[in-house]
């Protein structure tokens, strides 16, 4: 499961592919909310006419790589014009060599989608038919089953690509939109899909592309756009419950750096913080602290600088929806030529950057969460915010689970990207990995959902211990908010494992956010 996965696919509308770069907002609705897909009329055209030079080609006495000859250090075989359909199926089903366990429905629906986007530039020269194939599976919810392994992230995320292409051809296993696993051949049947047969070409088109590192990177935008908001959200309570000060957040102050991602962070901050009764309870001169620590004064800028890297990850990811990644293309005036825009090197180097940032808010969190539950530094609170220290451990054990999850994390962070096996007897001598920093990725952004709902855990019973004084409006509402899926008031132990999940519940359905916005507006 993803990160933001819901338990059941919702169909919301549908995306049409051709009318210019898809939006990652149209990759989340294909990919996690299972809106239909059809192709624009423009694109049917281009696709047709890019077809048509492709056709021209097959009798044609100069070698074409992918249409009259093998692939990778076998292209120098020029083939018969009699094998060559045989050539795109024996392509697709030796490609088709992944392993290890299933990759999860949203990022196979995710890679199909962007796989048919680049088919609809009509770069590709495959026939009009593949291209409505691939819409018509992802409208009927049929899942090809792609696995764990087997994608170097250069000339494409082969093995996944192909397991979908063998799926197009009704070969294969795949999965049903409610789960059911069954072959691809009854499942195209049952909802009226002809299988492809493969022709010139179009083994290739359909597994020389990145979709799959970029459906994951795409995916992973969306969730981390969200989880920074939350991280705010749990900063702010923790420097709320911990007594620490918003003076440091002061938007003057902030523009002293002017980083976008700090100020908004910043700004969000505030907002959770502002007219908090605890807050002006040590606004005194009896209150001698110069200065918060690190993990509550410099939040914004940890949290900004990942803010900042997101958007640039966002920045990459939309030149890559408005990108046609094969080889050989169909260049618009007509041309067949090879080139190297398969390799997946920008999308790996974000999907690391995403990798790192992620595992420094987690870590961040973890200081504060560890600052409530240390007697020494939490100004006034029982360890472990316990409720007869001794004979009650508190959130104590709450706080290793968060701490395991980030050293986790920063194993995560060392990046893929540097690494490369050579592979194709050296043809592919160098490769982007880029597939691998994606799932490690994907894994990093499930662990911060968790991170910040323990530090949310945390913070709501410290505030609630400050007792008498009261919160602000923002962190009252969260607190009720948590209630509604967790039993965390402060007290004797209890089983705390459903609390942790309730609290993760809380975070990833916008609970928590929305309880903040009800009582700050919109946060950024």
């Amino acid at each position: 499961m993803g990160p933001m996965d819901a338990a059941l696919p919702t169909v919301t509308g549908t995306v049409t592919v051709g009318t210019g770069p898809l939006t990652l907002d149209d990759v989340v609705a294909v990919a996690r909310h299972d809106a239909r897909v059809e192709l624009a009329p423009e694109a049917e055209a281009e696709i047709s006419r890019s077809r048509a030079v492709v056709e021209a080609l097959a009798d044609d006495n100069v070698a074409h790589y992918g249409v009259s000859t093998g692939f990778g250090a076998l292209a120098t075989r020029h083939i018969p014009t009699e094998l060559r359909a045989q050539l795109q199926r024996s392509l697709v089903r030796s490609h088709a060599a992944g392993a290890g366990p299933e990759v999860e429905r949203e990022v196979v629906r995710a890679l199909m989608l962007l796989r048919l986007s680049t088919l609809a530039t009509g770069r590709t020269g495959v026939r009009l038919e593949v291209a409505r194939a691939y819409a018509a599976v992802l409208s009927a919810g049929i899942t090809p089953v792609v696995h764990e392994y087997g994608s170097l992230g250069c000339s494409g995320d082969l093995a996944p690509l192909a397991h979908c292409a063998l799926a197009v051809m009704g070969e294969g296993p795949v999965r049903l939109a409610d789960g059911t696993l069954t072959d691809a051949a009854t499942a195209l049947r049952d909802n009226g899909i002809q299988p492809v047969v493969l022709a010139e070409k179009e083994g290739l088109a359909l597994i020389n592309g990145t979709d799959g590192m970029l459906g994951m990177l795409v995916l992973a935008i969306h969730d981390l756009r969200h989880l920074l908001t939350v991280a705010d959200v749990s900063a702010a309570m923790s420097v709320e419950g911990l007594l620490g000060t918003d003076d440091v957040f002061a938007a003057d102050l902030q523009q002293l750096r002017p980083q976008p991602g700090q100020a908004a962070s910043a700004a969000n901050i505030r907002a959770v913080m502002a007219n908090s009764p605890i807050r002006e309870s040590h606004r005194t001169e009896e209150c001698t602290r110069v200065q918060d620590a690190y993990s509550l004064r410099c939040a914004p800028q940890v949290h900004g600088g990942a803010r900042d890297t997101v958007d640039h990850a966002a920045r990459v990811a939309a030149a890559e929806l408005a990108s046609a990644v094969d080889n050989p293309v169909v260049t618009p005036d007509g041309r067949v030529e090879s080139n190297g825009n398969f390799h997946g090197a920008p999308v790996a180097y974000v999907l690391d950057f995403l990798a790192i940032v992620a595992a420094d808010v987690a870590s961040m969190a973890e200081r504060r969460t560890d600052r409530f539950l240390d007697q020494a530094r939490n100004h006034g609170l029982p360890p472990f915010l316990a409720h007869d220290p001794g004979v009650d451990s508190g959130l104590m054990i709450a706080q290793y689970t968060q701490a395991a999850m980030v050293s986790e994390m920063k194993r995560l962070a060392v990046p893929a990207s540097v690494d490369s096996i050579p592979s194709s007897a050296m043809q592919e001598d160098h490769v982007s990995m880029g597939w691998s920093g994606a799932r490690k990725l994907r894994r990093s952004v499930d662990a911060l959902g968790r991170v910040l709902a323990i530090e949310l855990l945390t913070a709501a019973r410290g505030i609630r211990l400050r007792a008498p004084l009261e919160p602000g409006a923002a962190a009252a509402a969260v607190i009720a908010a948590l209630d509604a899926r967790t039993d965390a008031h402060p007290g004797p132990d209890r089983f705390l494992a459903p609390d942790i999940e309730g609290a993760h519940a809380a975070v990833l359905d916008g609970d928590v956010r929305a309880a903040a916005e009800s009582a700050t507006g919109p946060l950024s």
